[in-house]
């Protein structure tokens, strides 16, 4: 399976939190699946930390080289295809930027994104499976 993990689910997963599920867990151990981590990403956590609004035990630069090592993640940019789909998303979605980056960035690129976001969870047209869980 070729996952992509949501933000909170990047950050969980490195940080060990228990809100991270078993099958989550699971799913990220095992080495036959591919995980993935957008840009957009990246972005999102430069923001948060930017605005203290998440404290990190390291700079930011070297927790992004170490979690994608440690995770063995491998990162998909934001293309110009990715940021047209962003809103061009079929149906209802909700106008956040960085989640319509990542659910477009899910659908083309044929991942299931790992998220507990109940907005995206809810979201009928891509693949997504609940973090918690």
């Amino acid at each position: 399976m070729t996952v992509l993990l949501d933000t909170h689910v990047w950050i969980w997963a490195f940080e060990g939190s228990e809100r991270l599920g078993k099958m989550a867990r699971e799913l990220l151990e095992d080495p036959a699946n591919e995980r993935w981590i957008s840009t957009v990403s990246t972005l999102e956590l430069a923001r948060l930390v930017a605005r203290s609004e998440l404290a990190l035990s390291c700079p930011l630069s070297d927790w992004i080289a170490s979690s994608c090592s440690a995770l063995r993640l491998q990162t998909q940019p934001v293309t110009q295809e990715i940021a047209l789909e962003s809103y061009a998303l079929p149906g209802a979605f909700h106008p956040d930027p960085a989640d319509r980056q990542i659910v477009a960035t899910a659908r083309l690129g044929g991942f299931s994104l790992l998220t507990a976001d109940r907005r995206i969870l809810e979201y009928p047209d891509v693949a997504a499976l609940d973090a918690t869980r």
